[in-house]
Order: structure tokens, then sequence, then C-alpha cells
């Protein structure tokens, strides 16, 4: 772990920690930092996030002691409906081009934290980004893999060809990669706010390459879409609370199956870290919090969702009776409610124990493929999350928020507090309920809480389950018998995604900071200051 009594920022690129931490040398807070790691995460990291995709943050006040969460996803541009795609001949949701974009919601995010905590301008919190993007960085090996694997995707799309490969193929591994495009819109966000993403110059240019793809958005699409402060909605973990935001983001699922694992002795007799009796009974966790998660949960903005019912130890009890100890379930299904009438991961503490959780995502690499052209950034494909099912909660519709798998989470026991994240679509769940137990039923720090080997199910149904190969054999070929179909996978596998943390003792005023070594990022401490 790094420790330090100053403040510390964990992300998924040095250079990004850098940015935040220069933040805090300079007087702003934790709010300010995050903000600038997040926008030079965009500059270094293209593929994962940037200024075109969605944010979602928990924020802690210390002087408050208060929880805030934001949502800052957008919503289905107006036109976009079932009926216009089924008009089309398409029918399932698509995942690339321009029916799979929806309003960026990640700049009036910025704006929203940047006015009710920050310290700082949003131009100064923008300013390393911007100076990046102008002046080029070095590419690093991992940022250098994902580029090249998305050639063929970046040529369908002239702007994006322009824009991410000079000279007409990706970067190699320490070439300098400039983005003068992304430092011009950059800078517009910087001088007028979220208004010149929505309704000025970066606008007009989004609206020209609607118009060039037959896209569905609207200028009323941009102008009239709002971000929103949630109230995070939380469980009891042993003697934790660990809190999430609430739909329509999936952390709900993540909340669920930690209540289905307390009724289990993890870390008690024969229940080790890595034991087969502990991997069995959480991956059969995850099966059945994930079947309520696909069947119940969409945007709550548009109906009534059974969020309580979910979150109830009751119902945990009751799910948890299906787990038999013997034999995998290969056909989860959701449970019977009687119901009434989504990437890049960061943390930040500051030396004042303010606190951020932030995550941020295009959603699949480049998103949707398409670069309005001049602005330097990829419009993200968040819309391939919506289903084309009537009867989902989770029905495409106009001005509506598909399901999201990005979530930023939060942990509390007396005076320690966690703010943590782990990345990579449907992963994330299952990842925070798997740090979460490393941290409360293991007893280990949060670096080796992030190290750890994962277990990792996407899918939502049958027996399949990745595993990192450091789990041992023994314990492989028994979860085996009991009918998991494991995939092997390394040590250290980017199916597992990747998480940082930070951690604050607040009765000591002492911080710690970890970075999962599954990604290229680092924990960097605050220098102190005079």
């Amino acid at each position: 772990m790094v420790i330090s009594r100053n403040g510390i920022v964990a992300a998924e690129s040095p250079l990004a920690a850098e940015a935040g931490v220069r933040i805090l040398e300079r007087g702003g807070n934790a709010v300010d930092a995050a903000i600038a790691t997040n926008a030079m995460m965009g500059v270094v990291e293209p593929m994962m996030n940037g200024i075109g995709g969605d944010l979602f943050a928990i924020v802690y006040d210390a002087k408050a002691d208060k929880l805030y969460g934001i949502n800052a996803s957008g919503w289905a541009p107006k036109g976009l409906t079932i009926e216009y795609l089924q008009k089309q001949g398409i029918r399932s949701m698509p995942q690339q081009g321009v029916n799979a974009i929806t309003v960026p919601g990640a700049v009036d995010g910025w704006q929203k934290l940047a006015d009710k905590f920050g310290r700082k301008k949003l131009g100064e919190d923008l300013a390393a980004a911007i100076r990046t993007a102008q002046d080029g960085f070095p590419v690093p090996e991992w940022t250098a893999a994902y580029w090249a694997s998305e050639v063929d995707y970046l040529r369908t799309d002239e702007a994006a060809t322009k824009t991410y490969l000079p000279g007409d193929r990706p970067p190699k591994v320490g070439e300098v990669f400039r983005n003068p495009d992304l430092a011009w819109s950059l800078e517009r966000i910087a001088q007028h706010g979220r208004e010149a993403f929505y309704k000025g110059e970066i606008a007009t240019k989004i609206l020209e390459s609607m118009k060039r793809h037959n896209g569905p958005m609207t200028a009323q699409d941009l102008a009239e879409f709002s971000s929103e402060f949630v109230e995070p909605i939380s469980t009891t973990y042993r003697d934790w609370t660990i809190y999430e935001l609430p739909p329509n983001v999936q952390g709900l699922a993540a909340l669920e199956m930690l209540n289905i694992m307390e009724t289990f002795p993890l870390g008690q007799k024969d229940w080790g870290f890595g034991s087969t009796k502990v991997l069995h009974a959480m991956i059969e966790a995850k099966k059945l919090a994930y079947a309520d998660l696909a069947k119940y949960i969409g945007d709550p903005r548009k109906q009534k969702l059974p969020v309580a019912a979910l979150l109830s130890k009751e119902w945990a009890a009751q799910r948890a009776k299906l787990i038999d100890a013997d034999k995998a379930n290969c056909d989860a299904a959701a449970g019977e409610i009687p119901v009434g009438n989504d990437t890049t991961y960061l943390s930040v503490v500051d030396r004042d124990g303010n606190m951020v959780s932030l995550i941020q995502s295009n959603y699949e690499a480049f998103g949707s493929g398409i670069v309005a052209a001049g602005t330097g950034f990829a419009l993200h494909d968040r819309g391939g999350l919506f289903s084309m099912e009537r009867n989902s909660p989770n029905a495409l519709a106009g001005r509506k928020r598909p399901l999201h798998t990005i979530i930023p989470a939060f942990a509390q026991k007396g005076d320690v507090r966690v703010a943590f994240g782990i990345m990579g679509g449907w992963n994330q769940s299952q990842a925070h309920a798997q740090f979460v137990a490393n941290l409360v039923d293991f007893k280990m720090n949060i670096q080796a809480a992030l190290e750890a080997p994962r277990f990792s199910k996407h899918t939502f149904g049958g027996c399949d389950v990745m595993m990192e190969n450091r789990f041992g054999q023994n314990v492989r070929n028994e979860l085996t018998n009991k009918g998991h179909k494991i995939d092997l996978k390394g040590s250290y596998s980017s199916g597992m995604g990747g998480g940082q943390a930070v951690m604050r003792d607040s009765a000591a005023r002492v911080n710690y900071g970890a970075s999962d070594p599954r990604k290229d990022g680092q924990a960097v401490a605050e220098l102190p200051f005079e």
C-alpha cells in the first residue's frame, strides 16, 4: 500500500494519478483531483473512457460526514425507440454505430461535482489534460495492446481513423501520440463549462456527425440532458456497511451477492480464502444475484423497481437456500417478487479526509466507433445495453437511461472508510463482493485485497466460470466435480477487471492507496505541502 498523511490518488495511469496529485498540492480537494485525473485518463487511454462517455461517483464530504452519489449517465435520444429500430429491420440492440449512442453524461457530471464540491475552477482541473493532449504522451504497454486490437473497428469511421490511427496505424509502445482535437474540446469545456458540450461548439460537431450517420440524436436531446445527485444504497456485511449507487446501475447485484454470502461462515474454520467451499458459495451467490439483476433492474425514473425487496436480508436468506453445497446450478433463475404499484476507475482521498470513488467509461473499446469530426473523442455505445423486449424494465425508450455496468463503491466501519472500484463490464458487482470478502472475512489490506486471485462469470446462464490460475489445482478439480466448467486464465488476467482503492483512518488521520497489478496504474501520494 501507499501510506501518507496527505492526499492519495489511485488511478489506472501514473500520468493521470500525477495530474490529480498536482491539483491536491495546489490546494484542490478530492473532487478537483478526481476531475483532473479523469480528464487525463480520457487523453491517455482514449479507448476506455473520455468525454464521449458516462460517469458515476460516490463522494464523501468529511466535514458534513455525508455520502453523495452522482448519476451522470445519459439518456437515449427521444427518437431512439424500439419502433424506430424495428422499422430499419433491426431486431436486437446495436452494439456499435450511431444507434448505440446515448447522450454522453460525463461533462455534465464534472460540472455538477465541481460546482457542489470543488475548490478550483473547472479550467484549472482540466489544464494538465489539455496540455498533454496538445503536446502528446508516450503510449504505455497495456494501452498500445488495446489500441492495436481495435484497428479494424476504427477504420469503419473516417474521423475515428484520422484521430486514432496517425499514419494509418495504431501508435506503438513508447511512441508519442498527440490529440489536438481533444485539446480543443477540453479547452472549450474549460472556458465555457458544460454548455460548450451540450449547447455550444462541441454540440454542433456532434450533431453534424449524427446527421452524417443518419442518427436520431437532436439538439434538444443534448441541451435538455442533466445528470442528477442520487442517494447511495447500502447493506451491512458482517460489521461493515457497503455502499453502491441505485439503479440504473448494477451495484445492487453486489449488495445482494454480499447478503447471500453473509449466510455462509466465510473466513471461519474450513472456509478459508480460495477454498472449495468459499468459491462454490460465492460463484453460486453471483448467479442468483445477477439473475435478479437481469429481471428487475432498469431506469427508476420510468417505473417502480423492487430495490428494497432485493436488498433485504430476508430475500437473501430465501435465495441462499437454493444453493446446493455439492452441485453447481447451471440454470439460476430470478426469484419471484410480488411487485406493488457499466471503463476507467479512480479513487482519491485528500488530506482533510474527503474521498471520491469515480468510474467513467465508453462501454466497449472506442465506444460506438464514431468520432465527431474535429472533437478528438469517441462517442460511447452505452445504448447497446438496452433490451428490445418490451416487458423488460430495461426496454429501450426515448429519454430513458440503459442498465449500466459501471459502478463506484464505498465501504465503512467505525473510523475507517474505503473508496474502491473494479472495472470490467459484468465483472464489476462480483469483483466488488470478492474485494469486500477479502477485506472483511479474510482480513487482507486493500492492496492484498485487489491483488488476490479472482473468479469472474460474465455470462448470466450456464456453469462456465473464469478463474485465475493462482487458485489451487485441487480446489479447481473439486469445483469441476461439483459441475463448474472452469475457463482457466493467467495469473493476473484482464478478464477479472482492474481496480483501485483508497482508505482513510480518520482517527489516526492516515490515508492508504492501492492499485491493481492487472492494470498500468499506481497510487500516488501528495508531497507534504508548505
